[in-house]
């Protein structure tokens, strides 16, 4: 049975001590930290560092600003679709990019979910390094008992029922040379974007 939610401050707490929380999204649920403890989600997952991690935000304003960017005005397409089932992979290096992409830590993937209470809590905590929620090369867990008995250390984030994610991954898509590339298909078609 699915334990009840802590606060939201006992999670903003649990993440500020360097934890990892589980949280629903409208795509898959994602297992979450602070990117300076970015390291634990790999750990946890068993997943290889070649896979990079995504900065999942409120919105846009709040990414921007924690990478110190301004979007291309190309960009404006794709950010459109945010909040949703898009991650935009765009060009940066520094620390996020070290912590979260350190295989190749001259890009970040970004995202906005379309759910109102994660996009609430990442409003109070900043944006997160997260991960859907499952070991690695299983299938993703959608249900919070589930993530609870494979990774006990993660604190749920409420409120419960999260209700049914679409059990699709987002869209992944670049920027390169210029214009978007789609990495992966998911809940956004992009075949209809300009090349």
């Amino acid at each position: 049975m699915t334990p009840d939610p802590p606060a939201p401050d006992r999670l903003l707490h649990h993440l500020g001590a360097d934890g990892v929380i589980a949280m629903p999204t409208d795509t898959l649920p994602a297992l979450a930290a602070r990117p300076e403890a970015a390291d634990h989600l790999w750990r946890l997952k068993g997943r290889a560092l070649e896979k990079p991690l995504i900065l999942m935000g409120a919105e846009a304003g709040q990414l921007w600003q924690a990478l110190d960017i301004t979007p291309h005005g190309a960009w404006q397409q794709a950010i459109d679709h945010w909040p949703g089932a898009l991650t935009l992979v765009v060009p940066h290096s520094g620390p996020l990019a070290r912590w979260l992409n350190p295989a190749q830590p001259v890009s970040l993937g970004l995202r906005v979910p379309d759910h109102q209470a994660t996009r609430a809590l990442l409003r109070r905590s900043g944006p997160l390094a997260t991960t859907s929620a499952n070991r690695s090369s299983q299938p993703a867990l959608l249900d919070p008992d589930a993530i609870t008995k494979t990774f006990p250390q993660a604190l749920l984030a409420g409120p419960f029922p999260w209700g049914a994610p679409s059990g699709r991954a987002s869209t992944v898509v670049a920027w390169q040379s210029g214009r978007w590339v789609t990495l992966r298909e998911g809940g956004i078609q992009t075949t209809d974007w300009p090349s």
